[in-house]
């Protein structure tokens, strides 16, 4: 099995290292800045970095990659449809790719950008999904490209994932996530309980991931499109009467972007 561990970067990236402890082989998803990567690689002189991960082209993803790269030698896998720097490897929605023994399915998620992707491992007792700017715990991501009805889409996908499917996203928004989602659903215990110990933990200093399938369903208001007090909540909130759970999502995330 795989350890995941947090290289934090800029204010609230993470970028996650994927180890091999048998083979001191490491791998980096989303790598917008070189330096927490090779200053962990300079202390573990020990490991080898043989892969790099990217979801999507914006620059807090991808800034470090040329460095890195040139650094380590590492390969380097991105969407097929977006610019990534030194792409040794573009690949696509059903692609299944092996990084350090393991292999990972390639998830198209369009919505934060046309051709953001997700990393899924499907192990039978611990899967895992690298998320990028997809899913975040509590919540999604901008609309910086895609239509409400792809992210809407994409989110369906991942919600259909394993429920103790992990979920490694790439930034901490998990407390501001929270709070927005207390304001659409203030009578959700489950909710209520989980911005409890996510209040507690960022008091600490604490790292909030990575959250679960299951969590995310029972809490995030963007998978909840078709829960009747998601619907009503945002009727409230916009005045209008949306005709579907894609037009449900639609409002939650206009209502999101300006809260």
């Amino acid at each position: 099995m795989l350890k995941i561990e947090a290289l934090p970067a800029f204010t609230d990236n993470y970028i996650w290292l994927l180890q091999d402890a048998e083979t001191k082989r490491c791998a980096v998803v989303d790598p917008g800045d070189a330096a927490p990567v090779l200053a962990w690689l300079q202390a573990h002189s020990e490991w080898q970095l043989t892969d790099i991960l990217i979801t999507h082209h914006h620059p807090d993803h991808v800034g470090g990659v040329e460095r890195i790269k040139h650094e380590t030698g590492a390969r380097v896998y991105g969407p097929a449809s977006e610019a990534i720097p030194a792409r040794d490897h573009a690949i696509a929605d059903a692609d299944r790719i092996q990084v350090l023994g393991h292999e990972l399915e390639v998830l198209a998620v369009p919505g934060h950008t046309l051709g953001h992707i997700a990393y899924f491992h499907a192990d039978p007792t611990a899967p895992w999904l690298m998320s990028g700017d997809t899913l975040f715990a509590g919540g999604c991501g901008r609309l910086f490209e895609g239509t409400p009805v792809q992210m809407f889409t994409s989110l369906e996908r991942l919600a259909a994932l394993p429920a103790n499917t992990r979920i490694y996203c790439a930034h901490e928004y998990t407390l501001s996530n929270l709070r927005f989602a207390l304001a659409v659903e203030p009578d959700n215990a489950a909710l209520q309980e989980r911005l409890e110990s996510v209040e507690r933990m960022r008091a600490s200093q604490q790292i909030t991931l990575p959250s679960e399938i299951r969590l995310e369903r029972a809490t995030n208001p963007f998978l909840r499109s078709t829960e009747k007090a998601v619907a009503e909540a945002v009727e409230r909130h916009s005045g209008t009467h949306p005709d579907s759970p894609a037009e449900v999502f639609a409002a939650l995330r206009a209502w999101k972007d300006r809260f």
